[in-house]
């Protein structure tokens, strides 16, 4: 089978989900779902051996084979690692909330359907290699997202939150969606492996800037980058497995796959290196300084989940320096691809580990309030040892392997010193400085978040419940990934050559040509005079100071007012827009059918007139007309003579015996231009027609004047008159120039032969526009049940209120 197939393996397995919810009481839904990405996983497992050889795999679904659009799947050492980190942490995520989630109070079909559709978009991110599939799935993600951290959605700080992550992240995706567009017309290709290759095509092309932007603006927006980061706080209300998987593993992490992916078509541009790496230095140090001030477990993580992501993101964009050097230089630049990778992989694990133990504290607590915690690991050691691997990880301290991506981390900033192009050289010792403070402020958080929670002084009175350890259960799944943090400390060159490398390689390519020349190996200790090592020793000596004294100055955060924030800024926009909309509705729904006609007719005949006259479209050839003879001008006064009449009718009859000489005119046109059979569909048409409105009679509103004043009067007359000089011109040019040989001749040739018709007007009625006529046919019937509806039931309301008089 296609491995292709394997992305809507989840999807397709969320369809059975509610039935069985509903068939099986006694055992709780998640099992069932376990076993899906548990099987996908060690289904993409297969690919790791052949990748590390160098072997690629597409496997391909026609979707829209007439444009070029199909969902392409693309194995590479990028994608299987996204795959199997997707996968791998949901398998342990799906575990985890088996046992957080109470199968009794909870809508388990909900959170299951959800999620697998949410494990679905992930995977078609990172495997499309098609740009148009890649959005669809990119808004799946917005999608599904939306729908998971508005789960409980009886909460108003749930619903919030999820319209906010859906508002930020859908504006990012449109953005994305114009950059891949004009992508795809410079390099004349929606294949992301052929823009790729003909990356020095594209880069001197007009659309190259704005590309980088728009596309930029995607990434940051769905990773949380400054000042697009405000949603991921509020993304919090989620339940603790989805904030584990999406917020810490996944969705937060496509932004950052977005820009891996396309490194190789915009690494060259200076703009690409400086946004990468400004925005994401910036998005750490912004993401670490407020993680401190946050007093809820989840919160303090968002903040850190922010930080970590912006130090990934300034890693991404400092390894697109290595296109512009070579040699020793070059290799420096390699370590930032490298480190980008690595540390991504040990977030994605301690991450995940540090969200389930602040859901298992909340769950066996009753609260995340760090102001009422404390003294927990006497009666949680196992969460207590967990969540300490995790934040001395996260702070990048040995023996752990944060540690280790962190001092990659800091060996590439150190690195931006040496680049002398794009002012580098000038303004590449700010990136060090942010990268050392911000460091300082990771650590910090990181203390404050395991020992403020499980050190000091208990307050069992301040707990809505009494606290207890969690069961094996849930704790085995945050076991598990911290015993991976550890483990990757120890073998991190094993990690480096199975999984970041052929990443790296996917990365950078054009760089690389086998996963053999990556050649970065991973060591603990640099030395005693390494400056890697001195500022891991600031990092910590200012850290731990700064720890201590917390109490003395985290009143710095209440200097900044309320109003001057982005979360602000963002509800004034959402207020401003809504307001701002009610009255633009207001000002032309009017609930007036008039009014609406004239908005509609306006804009028709400005767009076409202008579209003719612009175009230059517009000519009359009169050689082709035919004659007006004396019968036609006598028709034509008769019929002007009959609209007039329509149209200053005092009573209902004579209305309606004017609309009847109108038809009856266009039929006796027919009959002059040689159409009988249109004549007689004419005629028949209009005799019913008037029978209807006879029979009517009595239900048709009286003419009498509505409030028209002479002024609406005459905007009437401008808008019918130029509507109809609009027709007239469109009906003249479109007669006069005939681009394209005239379909009647085939319809003569065939009418008999292919059709076996007679009448040529019934045939194309019948067969050649068979579904036109049909359709037509059903909305008139649909029509006419209205009309009987709305009839009877006047009728039956008329009939009740005589009835109680």
């Amino acid at each position: 089978m296609e491995f292709v197939w394997f992305i809507f393996l989840p999807i397709l397995a969320a369809i059975i989900v509610p039935f069985l919810f509903r068939a099986i009481k006694n055992i709780h839904t998640g099992w069932f779902v376990l076993i899906v990405p548990v099987v996908l996983f060690i289904y993409y497992a297969r690919f790791v051996k052949g990748i590390l050889n160098g072997e690629v795999h597409i496997s391909e679904l026609p979707w829209i084979p007439s444009l070029d659009i199909s969902f392409t799947a693309y194995m590479d050492g990028l994608s299987i690692l996204f795959s199997l980190l997707i996968t791998g942490i949901g398998a342990l995520v799906v575990l985890y909330s088996i046992f957080y989630l109470d199968k009794q109070r909870e809508k388990l079909n909900n959170f299951y359907v959800y999620l697998l559709m949410f494990m679905t978009a992930m995977l078609g991110i990172v495997q499309s290699d098609n740009t148009i599939s890649l959005y669809l799935f990119w808004e799946l993600t917005s999608i599904s997202s939306f729908l998971l951290i508005g789960y409980w959605f009886t909460r108003d700080r749930s619903r919030f939150g999820a319209l906010k992550s859906m508002m930020i992240t859908v504006f990012g995706g449109l953005m994305m969606l114009g950059g891949l567009v004009l992508l795809s017309i410079m390099g004349d290709s929606y294949s992301i492996r052929e823009l790729i290759a003909n990356s020095s095509s594209i880069v001197g092309h007009d659309y190259f800037t704005l590309a980088i932007v728009l596309i930029l603006l995607g990434a940051f927006t769905k990773s949380a980058q400054f000042p697009f980061y405000i949603w991921l706080p509020d993304a919090m209300e989620a339940p603790t497995p989805v904030s584990a998987y999406l917020h810490s593993a996944t969705m937060v992490k496509a932004g950052l796959y977005l820009v891996a992916r396309f490194t190789p078509v915009f690494a060259t541009s200076e703009l690409w290196i400086w946004l990468v790496t400004g925005i994401g230095l910036l998005t750490l140090f912004w993401g670490s300084f407020f993680a401190v001030k946050q007093t809820d477990l989840k919160a303090i993580l968002a903040f850190s989940t922010v930080s970590q992501l912006g130090l990934i993101m300034s890693l991404l964009g400092a390894s697109a320096v290595a296109y512009h050097v070579t040699g020793e230089q070059a290799a420096i630049f390699k370590v930032a691809a490298f480190a980008a990778i690595f540390h991504l992989i040990n977030h994605a694990m301690f991450k995940g580990s540090l969200f389930m133990v602040a859901g298992i504290v909340d769950h066996e607590t009753g609260t995340r309030d760090i102001r009422k915690l404390g003294g927990l690991m006497s009666i949680m050691p196992v969460s207590f040892t967990v969540a300490f691997i995790g934040s001395m990880s996260m702070a990048g301290l040995p023996p752990f392997g944060g540690f280790l991506s962190k001092e990659l981390f800091l060996t590439s900033m150190l690195s931006l010193r040496e680049f002398n192009l794009f002012n580098f050289d000038t303004w590449g010792i700010v990136f060090p400085v942010i990268a050392w403070i911000a460091s300082i402020f990771t650590f910090v958080y990181s203390f404050y978040f395991v020992f403020k929670t499980f050190t000091g002084k208990r307050k069992d009175h301040e707990l809505p419940k009494k606290p207890h350890e969690a069961p094996l259960g849930m704790l085995l799944s945050p076991i598990i990934l911290a015993i991976t943090v550890v483990v990757i400390f120890f073998i991190p060159n094993m990690v480096g050559k199975a999984f970041v490398n052929p990443a790296v390689v996917a990365m950078q390519t054009g760089i690389y040509t086998h996963p053999g020349d990556v050649g970065i190996q991973v060591s603990a200790w640099h030395g005693w005079l390494a400056p890697e090592f001195l500022m891991t020793l600031g990092v910590i000596a200012v850290g731990a100071l700064l720890f201590l004294t917390m109490a003395r100055w985290q009143k710095l955060y209440d200097i900044q007012p309320q109003y001057l924030t982005l979360n602000t800024l963002y509800d004034s926009l959402m207020i401003f827009g809504e307001t701002g909309m009610n009255r633009l509705s207001r000002f032309y729904m009017t609930g007036l059918i008039r009014t609406y006609f004239i908005y509609m007719f306006t804009f028709i005949v400005t767009i076409t007139t202008g579209a003719l006259f612009i175009q230059d479209a517009f000519a009359v050839d009169m050689n082709s007309f035919s004659p007006v003879n004396a019968y036609g001008l006598m028709t034509a006064i008769i019929l002007i003579i009959a609209i007039c009449m329509v149209l200053f009718a005092k009573t209902r009859l004579t209305a309606i015996i004017a609309l009847g000489g109108v038809g009856y005119s266009v039929a006796l046109f027919f009959v002059i231009f040689k159409a009988p059979d249109l004549a007689l569909t004419q005629l028949v048409i209009e005799t019913v027609s008037v029978a209807l409105f006879l029979l009517a009679f009595r239900y048709l509103p009286s003419l009498k004047s509505h409030g028209e004043t002479k002024k609406i009067r005459v905007g009437n007359l401008l808008i019918a008159a130029a509507v109809g000089v609009t027709m007239t011109l469109i009906a003249l040019s479109a007669h006069s120039q005939k681009l394209i040989p005239s379909i009647s001749q085939y319809y003569k040739d065939t009418v008999f032969t292919e059709a076996a018709g007679g009448n040529i007007v019934n045939v194309i009625l019948v067969d050649y526009r068979g579904f036109d006529t049909l359709f037509e046919i059903a909305v008139l019937g649909i029509a006419a049940i209205g009309v009987y509806s709305m009839i009877k039931l006047r009728l039956s309301r008329k009939e009740k209120s005589d009835e109680s008089e």
